[in-house]
C-alpha cells in the first residue's frame, strides 16, 4: 500500500497559516518511527528476506517465493461443504462428497487452505511444528483467516488442539495455539487454550490406518469441569495444522459437544485428499 496522505488541521485553510512548533511527543514519535526503519533496514542488510518455505530470496518477509507459492495446492472453491475436499467440478452450492454422506464426522465443517503433500505446505507445518519457526504461525494464520472465513463468521471460541503435558514438555511448544492466537487476533474471535486438555498420551499417529487412528485417539481429549460454562451453547471453531483422517478432530469436537458446545467446526492450515 502507499503511504498514507498527510492532510491539513481542522481549520487551516491553506500554506499561510502560521506554523506550529512540534511538541517534542510527536517529535519522538517521528524520530523513533524513522530508527525503527533503520533498524529493519539493518537487519534486511544483515538477514535478508527469504521464502518461508525453501528460503529462497524474497522482497518481504513471511512470503513465499513465486516458484513455492505456485507448488502449493490452495483449496478453492467448489469443494465438500461438510469435509472441505475439494471438487474436480462445480455441480452446485452446498453439494456434499460421496465420504461425508456415507460416514459424517462428528464436526460440521472443516475448511483448508491448502491440500497436505510433499511440497511447500508440508515444509512449513515441518517447520513450525518441529524447527521453532514461529515467525511461520502469522502467516499460517492469516491464509487460515481467509480460508475459514465462513465458519469463523459467527464463531463464539476458538478452541487450537491441545498437546499431552509430556508432549508439550518435549516440543516447548503447542503449533495449533500459536495458529489460533493469529486467527484470534486477525478475527476478535477468542482463544481458550485451556478448554480443552489431552488427558491420553497417545502415540503419533503416522503410519497408522483410519481405524487405528480412531482407536488411538479415543477418549484422549477432555473439557475440564472449570472449561464448561465458556463451552455451554457456544459455536467452538476446532484449531489445528493439519487434517489427516479426521481422528483427531472427531475425538476433539466429540469432547467438545459434550461438554455443552451448540457447534464445532475444524480449521487447519493443510488437510490430506485421497485421490479417488
Amino acid at each position: 500500500m502507499g503511504a498514507m496522505n498527510e492532510w491539513l488541521p481542522v481549520g487551516v485553510e491553506s500554506s499561510s497559516a502560521p506554523e506550529r512548533p512540534a511538541s517534542r511527543p510527536r517529535i519522538a514519535a517521528r524520530l523513533g518511527g524513522v530508527a525503527s526503519r533503520l533498524g529493519k533496514y539493518a537487519l534486511d542488510l544483515v538477514y535478508p528476506p527469504s521464502c518461508l518455505s525453501c528460503r529462497a530470496a524474497v522482497e518481504a518477509p513471511g512470503t513465499l517465493c513465486p516458484t513455492c507459492w505456485n507448488a502449493v495446492r490452495f483449496i478453492d472453491r467448489p469443494y465438500c461443504e461438510r469435509l472441505g475436499t475439494p471438487f474436480a467440478q462445480d455441480l452446485g452450492p452446498g453439494l456434499l462428497s460421496p465420504e461425508a454422506i456415507a460416514d459424517p464426522p462428528v464436526w460440521a465443517r472443516a475448511r483448508a487452505v491448502a491440500i497436505y503433500d510433499d511440497g511447500p505446505a508440508r515444509a512449513l507445518i515441518q517447520r513450525l511444528k518441529y524447527y521453532d519457526r514461529m515467525e511461520i504461525a502469522r502467516p499460517l494464520g492469516r491464509w487460515m483467516t481467509r480460508a475459514g472465513a465462513d465458519i469463523l463468521e459467527g464463531a463464539d471460541l476458538l478452541v487450537p488442539a491441545p498437546l499431552h503435558r509430556l508432549r508439550l514438555a518435549g516440543r516447548r511448544f503447542n503449533q495449533a495455539m500459536a495458529l489460533a492466537a493469529e486467527v484470534s487476533r486477525q478475527t476478535g474471535v477468542p482463544a481458550d487454550p485451556l478448554a480443552l486438555e489431552r488427558v491420553k498420551p497417545t502415540p503419533p499417529q503416522v503410519g497408522l490406518s483410519k481405524i487405528q487412528r480412531a482407536a488411538n485417539v479415543q477418549g484422549a481429549f477432555r473439557a475440564p469441569d472449570e472449561a464448561r460454562p465458556r463451552l455451554e451453547g457456544r459455536r467452538v471453531v476446532f484449531v489445528d495444522d493439519v487434517l489427516t483422517s479426521g481422528a483427531t478432530s472427531n475425538a476433539a469436537a466429540r469432547a467438545l459437544l459434550r461438554a455443552g458446545a451448540a457447534s464445532v467446526d475444524v480449521l487447519v492450515f493443510a488437510r490430506v485428499v485421497v485421490a479417488g
